[in-house]
């Protein structure tokens, strides 16, 4: 992921309300939102070059999502931060078991951000810093700096989620995610890749030559724990290549709207 929005433990809101953006090369495989086949209790979209996910759920309420952590232009790494969802949502180990290991293999993965645990008891680790923290309820965003950065595309996302007092419309996200609004010359971040691509980067929908955003995605649960998860999937030049939307009750999947 490369923006994402989201309201903790709001009062009439759920667990979790989540509206977030992938940004990738369009060139770069990928599988979009589905059941995966040899684990049909998680939902997620996949990376089909290095493996992993940007961002997955459990139908028992196990979810993981990963920013990357913008410094200059990115060198390659040995293993791709999409195997940091994959892991944690397939396995079992404890959060706080799962953040010490990271401190020691985060020198394996280019930096990143890491929103993992259960929707009703969140955690954030920053792999620069090292820095593990529990995510407190309220309104949250995160993008490639560290959490609730105000930068220009995480304010202007939160404005969207701020005040409401149920779960969006699957439309009305849809269309908050779609902002290609860019930031002006006093709102870009400085990261390290000059203005005019901090600029091309800046909106919270991104159309680029050859990156841009790929999907966007709503992610529901109620207080009880149901689950729903929409996502629009997108190619080239932000062209729109299909939706989806699945709901998850605990230990029952149940099929798609298409």
């Amino acid at each position: 992921m490369c923006v994402l929005a989201f309201a903790y433990k709001m009062p009439g809101l759920g667990q979790l309300v989540l509206l977030g953006n992938r940004d990738e090369l369009y060139a770069r495989p990928a599988e979009a939102l589905d059941f995966w086949p040899d684990r049909p209790d998680v939902l997620g979209g996949r990376d089909l070059q290095a493996g992993g996910s940007w961002l997955a759920i459990r139908n028992d309420g196990r979810f993981a999502a990963v920013t990357h952590i913008r410094e200059g232009f990115a060198a390659a790494a040995e293993r791709s931060r999409g195997e940091l969802v994959s892991q944690f949502v397939l396995g079992d180990e404890p959060p706080l078991d799962y953040a010490a290991r990271l401190a020691d293999l985060r020198a394996h993965y280019a930096p990143f951000n890491l929103l993992f645990g259960s929707t009703d008891d969140l955690y954030h680790f920053h792999s620069r810093s090292g820095q593990l923290a529990r995510v407190t309820p309220g309104l949250h965003t995160l993008s490639n700096a560290t959490l609730d950065t105000p930068w220009f595309k995480t304010k202007r996302l939160a404005d969207r989620l701020s005040g409401l007092r149920a779960a969006p419309r699957e439309e009305d996200a849809y269309a908050w995610l779609e902002d290609a609004t860019p930031a002006g010359p006093g709102q870009l971040p400085n990261t390290g890749i000059g203005s005019a691509l901090e600029r091309v980067l800046s909106p919270i929908f991104v159309v680029g030559r050859d990156y841009g955003t790929r999907a966007s995605t709503l992610l529901i649960v109620s207080s009880r724990g149901d689950i729903a998860m929409s996502e629009r999937s997108f190619g080239l030049a932000g062209k729109e290549l299909g939706r989806r939307r699945y709901t998850l009750r605990p230990g029952i999947r149940q099929p798609s709207q298409r």
